[in-house]
């Protein structure tokens, strides 16, 4: 039984089509996951605003905005860094995924 130049070529055009779509689920797993991030980022921050907004000063910690603002994130998967100026100065607000680099 031979292979044909027929058959050699559909292997190689599947092959190509199976890179590919690692490739592409990669690629969509991973702009998911920074998303992720902006999300918790963003929840924080609207916390924070909210907190200003009602109390006229924003919060020494973040604990304080998950007792009164029930913000929520997975803590599991995620370290949030929350570093007060002043409490009428916006808090440097970081979000880093959990075994991350970046820590």
């Amino acid at each position: 039984m031979s292979i044909s130049k027929k058959d050699i070529g559909a292997i190689l055009i599947f092959v190509v089509l199976i890179i590919a779509f690692i490739f592409l689920v990669n690629t969509i797993t991973t702009r998911g996951d920074g998303r992720e991030l902006d999300i918790v980022r963003d929840a924080v921050k609207n916390a924070a605003l909210t907190c200003y907004a009602v109390e006229g000063m924003y919060p020494d910690d973040i604990q304080y905005l998950r007792d009164h603002y029930n913000l929520s994130f997975n803590e599991d998967k995620y370290v949030v860094y929350y570093e007060p100026f002043a409490s009428n100065v916006i808090p440097a607000i970081k979000v880093v995924e959990r075994g991350s680099a970046d820590l």
